[in-house]
């Protein structure tokens, strides 16, 4: 299988929504799925964007690698880098943000009454785009109802997969995962394996779809 002549987009990571200059709402993503994910599409020869939060993660070989911090910077890469044949949208991106103080918010002051605002949804703008990728694949990380709940994110937003995976354990900070994915046809369980095998399982995948 290869994905010669194609690009990939990947995001991974988490992303940081400042509450003042020192504090962020964030989450517990490593990345490593994601980055894992973007080196088995370069391995198959595709030209891969990779969009990662915040991590200290090496870059992989032969991916393009942009940086980014917040929600809104990592939508605006991901439209600045179409257009792409297959857009995998591994990042776990944090669902609400504030207007930060430009200023530290301090301890004696009481709890701050923070505003929260609802951050950009990539996955569904993508999926509404005139620039949509032939293959949309967003992942949903459930604690409850797995199949169910992405099944129903594949529905709303328009995907065309959903990879569902379960982070009631420690998946997030891992280096194993267990997914299911979730297509308009069916729900493949598949067993837990490296983070690396699930990315190149995936990848394959890919690969027998856009053929």
């Amino acid at each position: 299988m290869t994905l010669q002549g194609k690009h990939v987009i990947v995001t991974a990571g988490p992303t940081h929504e400042p509450i003042d200059p020192v504090r962020v709402i964030a989450n517990r993503s490593s990345g490593r799925q994601g980055f894992a994910i973007a080196a088995a599409a370069a391995e198959a020869g595709a030209h891969v964007t990779l969009i990662a939060g915040p991590v200290s993660l090496p870059s992989p070989p032969g991916a393009t690698r942009v940086n980014v911090e917040t929600a809104e910077e990592m939508a605006t890469a991901v439209h600045g880098a179409l257009p792409a044949d297959v857009a995998v949208l591994v990042a776990a991106v944090a669902d609400w943000r504030v207007e930060p103080s430009v200023s530290k918010l301090k301890r004696g002051s009481g709890p701050p009454a923070l505003h929260f605002l609802p951050t950009r949804d990539i996955l569904a703008e993508l999926a509404e785009s005139p620039s949509r990728p032939r293959l949309l694949i967003g992942f949903a990380a459930e604690t409850e109802n797995v199949a169910a709940n992405a099944s129903a994110k594949r529905e709303t937003k328009k995907a065309d997969w959903i990879v569902a995976n379960d982070v009631s354990g420690d998946v997030m900070g891992g280096t194993r995962n267990r997914v299911q994915l979730v297509t308009a046809a069916k729900v493949e369980d598949w067993p837990e394996m490296s983070k690396e095998d699930v990315a190149r399982r995936l990848i394959g995948r890919i690969a027998e779809e856009l053929e």
